[in-house]
């Protein structure tokens, strides 16, 4: 039985990373609707020239660079891609990048809202700006971001252990119990959240509700990665008698190692946030059956 649950283990992790790698690539290049005014394309890049003006700035499957002097009036927001402003680039409206960062460079303005939902396995994280290419700078501030993401975590999971510790015992035993299913349910939950990002994004009139979905689903994944959490610590601590506010310390600090590994630690941390967006799914639909 033990030798089943890590072979499903095994197989859920290939299926995340491919979901995660083969979205990289999207769909061929399609524009959708493009003009003088309004940019959205499928499978590409959205460039905005120096000192040109449009309207809307939309890449699904791309990044939205906005070069020097340039300027969008309304909305920029990319898919599975970064939003980037250049230089004295401006947006009056909301920015948002799904699976990416909003990177601004010195003199940039962004006149609305702005912020990520997926971004480097941190979801909700707002932009950040862009000063020097330096690879040892950019892990110092990834790393920073990566330590207060498990500071908050780490306060909110301590919580509901004093507080519901059946709710996070809960998630840890369903990832245990079924490891395949809490994968597929994280995969097609993604997939979910990206349709509907899409549908909201290409529709314009959607573009109000995106902040609304990215803080739902933010929550559900934070709730979902601490439970998944939990259950790290319990495998950790398997032979040793320990508390589950123990276990789920332990489980903190194996995670948090990984996080600091270059590249790979955001790729596990993205399959972790997969993996607990699944549990906490799965768990409330056997909840609903069994009410």
């Amino acid at each position: 039985m033990k030798g089943i649950k890590i072979k499903s283990l095994i197989w859920v992790l290939v299926a995340a990373v491919s979901v995660i790698l083969i979205s990289t690539t999207a769909l061929a290049q399609t524009d959708v609707n493009i003009n003088n005014t309004n940019i959205i394309r499928f499978g590409g890049d959205v460039i905005i020239p120096p000192n040109q003006v449009v309207e809307n700035a939309h890449a699904i499957g791309g990044d939205v660079t906005i070069q020097q002097g340039a300027r969008v009036t309304q909305t920029a927001i990319a898919i599975d891609g970064d939003v980037i402003l250049e230089k004295d680039a401006r947006v009056d409206g909301d920015v948002y990048a799904v699976g990416g960062e909003v990177i601004t460079f010195p003199g940039a303005t962004i006149g609305g809202a702005s912020g990520t939902v997926l971004e480097n396995g941190r979801w909700g994280m707002h932009g950040r700006r862009r000063g020097t290419s330096s690879f040892g700078v950019r892990y110092l501030l990834n790393s920073a971001f990566h330590l207060l993401n498990v500071l908050i975590g780490t306060i909110i999971g301590v919580l509901i252990l004093l507080w519901r510790p059946n709710f996070l015992l809960n998630l840890a035993a369903t990832v245990n119990q079924y490891p395949l299913q809490s994968g597929l349910w994280g995969l097609g939950g993604l997939l979910a959240v990206i349709l509907l990002v899409i549908l909201l994004a290409v529709s314009l009139i959607g573009i109000p509700l995106l902040p609304l979905v990215g803080l739902v689903v933010a929550v559900t994944v934070i709730l979902g990665t601490l439970g998944v959490t939990l259950w790290v610590g319990q495998r950790a601590s398997a032979s040793a008698q320990r508390s589950p506010m123990q276990q789920f310390l332990i489980g903190v600090l194996i995670l948090t190692l990984i996080g600091l590994i270059p590249v790979l630690g955001g790729l596990v941390l993205s399959v972790v946030n997969i993996f607990g967006f699944g549990a906490l799914l799965l768990w409330l639909v056997r909840k609903q059956r069994l009410v």
